[in-house]
């Protein structure tokens, strides 16, 4: 059962994302090779070479981000470590490169990168805590629980982690 599909699509359009930018670059690539295009007095060949392994670069960045996506999916919870790291870069990435767009390519570039952005963010938030039931101690060990078992306990006189006198607070 799917319950937050949003990983899902974010996955999708990531992976969708790494092949078009992918292409794209090695398309511009062949184009100044046969063009034989100089830019300040660069060589061709270099800037042909250089498109097409910026392409691949970024097409294994965007794939990797994906990786990390389905990961959350498949999970069915928050990312964490390097995997986090990675979505966050790719929602700055976007950010980044929906400003770059909306003066180069256009307003609807914009918006394509506007809503991987907010898909990647929301992917990041709502995995961002794991659910528990009221009440229940904190899967990592942590002290804590809900402010009604320390309530509770402070009213028969302890604390809730070692049944001591509570704490006076002015």
């Amino acid at each position: 059962m799917v319950r937050r599909p949003v990983a899902w699509l974010v996955a999708i359009v990531l992976f969708v994302e790494a092949i078009g930018i992918a292409l794209l670059n090695w398309f511009l690539g062949v184009v100044v090779d046969r063009q034989d295009m100089s830019l300040a007095g660069l060589d061709p060949d270099t800037m042909s070479v250089s498109s097409k392994a910026g392409g691949v670069v970024f097409g294994l960045y965007f794939a990797l981000c994906g990786v990390a996506a389905l990961l959350v999916a498949l999970r069915d919870r928050s990312p964490s470590g390097f995997w986090r790291i990675i979505l966050i870069t790719a929602a700055v990435v976007h950010g980044l490169l929906g400003a770059f767009t909306v003066g180069l390519v256009g307003w609807g570039a914009f918006v394509f990168m506007m809503v991987v952005f907010g898909l990647i963010l929301l992917t990041l938030m709502t995995y961002d805590r794991p659910e528990r039931a009221a009440g229940a101690p904190p899967e990592d060990g942590a002290p804590g629980g809900d402010e009604g078992t320390a309530h509770r306990a402070a009213e028969q006189g302890g604390t809730p982690e070692n049944g001591g006198p509570a704490p006076v607070t002015p």
